[in-house]
């Protein structure tokens, strides 16, 4: 079996095990899907692209994207990377494209609007209208701080039939995911890089004497050049 069809396999088992949970109608399964450089970068400096992955960690990545009812990044990736989110590199239908934009930033020229076929849901705390960008508003409880609360989100595209969701980036939402503890599965491309650069995820405010989310268990293999590790998510084991 290729690492390709492993990956597909653990992870449709894994969304199984999900869906027979409690968590199940509440919410969506969760992937995060990204990769960094062996130090933990995305880039060299924040607001800046940097192309990590293999052609073969490119090629895993869609056909991940194929796996997922829905793909969400936040408003920084696409002001500085300008993704379409598809399926190009795998043969599979393209997920729903959904970005995290609290404050609406959203360019109408943005190609995520437009490349898939599917009109781009948003997910924003603001009252305000679309202002000639085709895409699909879904207002949201604001955190307190300002952003998307993230569970209010998730409940939303669970009641519009969004069963599983791969989130890419960028940084704050990967970390937000992980902070709000609303990951299921990890999907990570290590690239043999040291960038010394703007890291993937940042402070979770965890503490020495707490749980240290893991992967349990922990699966890996070379790709091309490229590392991948993958594994289910798991915030309560600890890391004995």
């Amino acid at each position: 079996m290729s690492l390709n069809q492993r990956i597909e396999t653990w992870l449709q088992q894994t969304r199984s095990a999900f869906e027979h949970g409690s968590h199940a109608t509440q919410r969506p399964f969760v992937t995060l899907c990204f990769a960094q450089s062996l130090d933990g970068s995305l880039a060299l400096r924040a607001g800046e692209t940097l192309r990590l992955s293999g052609a073969g960690s490119t090629k895993l990545t869609h056909q991940l994207r194929s796996l997922h009812d829905g793909i969400l990044v936040g408003i920084g990736t696409v002001l500085a990377d300008d993704p379409q989110l598809t399926v190009r590199e795998w043969n599979g239908r393209h997920p729903q494209p959904i970005v995290l934009d609290s404050q609406l930033r959203l360019p109408a020229s943005a190609r995520v609007c437009t490349a898939s076929g599917k009109r781009c849901w948003v997910l924003t705390s603001q009252k305000m209208t679309a202002n000639g960008i085709d895409c699909e508003l879904l207002q949201v409880a604001d955190n307190g701080s300002g952003q998307v609360a993230l569970p209010s989100a998730l409940q939303v595209l669970r009641q519009r039939g969004i069963r599983s969701l791969m989130v890419e980036g960028g940084a704050s939402v990967l970390t937000a995911f992980l902070q709000a503890r609303l990951v299921d599965a990890l999907v990570l491309t290590i690239a043999p890089h040291v960038l010394g650069g703007y890291k993937a995820v940042g402070e979770l405010g965890l503490a020495n004497d707490n749980p240290l989310p893991r992967l349990a268990p922990l699966h890996s293999d070379q790709l091309g050049n490229d590392l991948i590790v993958w594994g289910a998510l798991d915030f309560t084991a600890g890391s004995a």
